[in-house]
């Protein structure tokens, strides 16, 4: 008899985040339930797990009341990582703001290819670009990942850019990072080289962004739009990067779902490029691009 009360509470939290998350999903949020769990592990300073085994011990009227506060702001499709000011990106805490995009899963990819070329060249001490540095991920990823790396990020935000220089001071890689104001590649010295040129660059049309989710549109657009045809900074990219690349080293850059015939035909158009490899993302699209020069 003894036991029972414990799993009548332990039972609660389920009901609890089920009737919290049917209101995400009576708007069209998908992934509601996960939602509303980091919302509660946010809010309770607790692990998912806990939130299962003793959050409805700790769910005080305050946090119930914030909750709601939240659930109100999703409900008009303001993007959760900008409602908490932080979201997960390769297993780390980062701080985000309206100033730079929300780190998203396909940019986990890219920083996992970047690491693995690393690592199968040996590079011992790899000197890395990231264009469009945002609220810092792929920079700071690369920096704590890659422990003898240097890297010098680049974004046209000065906003972006205290975002991510605050992210490389709480995660401890500031002094692998120079930080830089930069329209592309402007600011780099004409002699400096790179083993490793990374970019999540804009890449949706001018035209489709009326038909973007809320929570897209949420981002700046300058991290989300290129042009008429949505290439416009990938041809920058493809256009300057060559100039910039060491021996041996690669570009490594995001794509639109729908880019990667556009993107090899522009790079079978230059003869710099010797090779080029696309990685599928979880919906199975090709999403990062790799790209070797003479």
């Amino acid at each position: 008899m003894s036991s029972a009360a414990p799993t009548v509470v332990t039972e609660r939290i389920p009901k609890f985040i089920a009737d919290k998350a049917r209101l995400l999903t009576e708007v069209g949020i998908d992934r509601a339930k996960g939602e509303i769990e980091l919302a509660l592990c946010y809010l309770l300073n607790c692990k998912r797990l806990d939130l299962y085994l003793h959050g409805y011990d700790i769910l005080t009227d305050d946090a119930r009341s914030r909750l709601d506060g939240i659930i109100q702001r999703r409900i008009k499709r303001e993007p959760l990582q900008y409602i908490l000011g932080e979201s997960w990106f390769y297993g780390r805490r980062f701080r985000v703001t309206p100033a730079a995009m929300v780190p998203t899963p396909e940019t986990e990819l890219l920083c996992e290819k970047a690491i693995r070329y690393v690592q199968r060249c040996d590079m011992k001490k790899p000197h890395l670009l990231d264009i469009g540095v945002g609220s810092g991920v792929i920079a700071v990823t690369m920096a704590l990942e890659v422990p003898e790396c240097s890297i010098v990020a680049l974004d046209i935000s000065p906003d972006a850019l205290n975002v991510a220089r605050s992210n490389a001071a709480e995660l401890g890689a500031m002094n692998r990072i120079g930080f830089i104001e930069s329209d592309f590649f402007a600011a780099i010295a004409p002699h400096e080289r790179f083993d490793l040129i990374l970019s999540n660059p804009p890449y949706i049309a001018d035209g489709e962004y009326d038909e973007l989710p809320p929570e897209v549109k949420a981002d700046p657009p300058v991290a989300l739009l290129a042009g008429e045809d949505g290439l416009n900074a990938i041809r920058t990219i493809l256009r300057d990067a060559p100039k910039f690349l060491a021996p041996g080293g690669r570009i490594i850059f995001e794509i639109g779902y729908d880019q990667g015939e556009r993107v090899t035909r522009l790079t079978e158009s230059d003869q710099r490029y010797r090779s080029i490899t696309f990685i599928k993302d979880y919906n199975d699209y090709d999403r990062i691009v790799m790209l070797s020069c003479d």
